[in-house]
């Protein structure tokens, strides 16, 4: 699928926040304190609500965490939430104007790590980007096997 531009970054940690309040006001407000922590957040992806309640999560760079951890303790201990990291990781984002009107291109990146055994902790899409957050120990074979996918001419 020549056409596609693939982009890495590593050394980035993943944020999920369980048993969070669906609110979008108290979503904005999480929001609003690590920005005013000036911590730049990356990926986001917001699990179905069950309830009131909901799972957040959200990417940080690695280097970030430690301004981070007083923040979430605080939320843990206030709202009840759960909280799960994991640092170390690396972000591969394929981009392709050809997604908003061709079906097809996230399968052939999927199958791509699907065929490495890829841990993928979480995948977040617009209409013409995919972006997989994975383990550093799988990033160097799924980066090379999405690149392969993505020289392949699309059947």
């Amino acid at each position: 699928m020549p056409g596609a531009t693939i982009a890495s970054s590593s050394e980035i940690t993943l944020i999920t926040l369980q048993n969070c309040s669906a609110n979008i006001s108290f979503l904005s407000e999480i929001f609003e304190k690590i920005a005013a922590l000036e911590v730049n957040v990356d990926m986001i992806s917001l699990s179905p609500t069950q309830g009131a309640f909901t799972s957040l999560s959200f990417t940080i760079a690695d280097e970030d965490l430690g301004r981070m951890l007083q923040f979430t303790s605080e939320l843990q201990a206030r709202h009840e939430i759960k909280m799960i990291v994991s640092s170390g990781n690396s972000k591969i984002t394929v981009s392709d104007q050809r997604m908003k009107h061709t079906p097809g291109i996230a399968a052939a990146v999927f199958a791509a790590a699907a065929r490495v055994s890829t841990d993928v902790r979480i995948i977040t899409t617009s209409e013409d980007e995919v972006s997989l957050l994975v383990t550093f120990a799988d990033y160097p074979e799924t980066l090379t096997a999405i690149e392969q996918a993505m020289r392949e001419p699309q059947d």
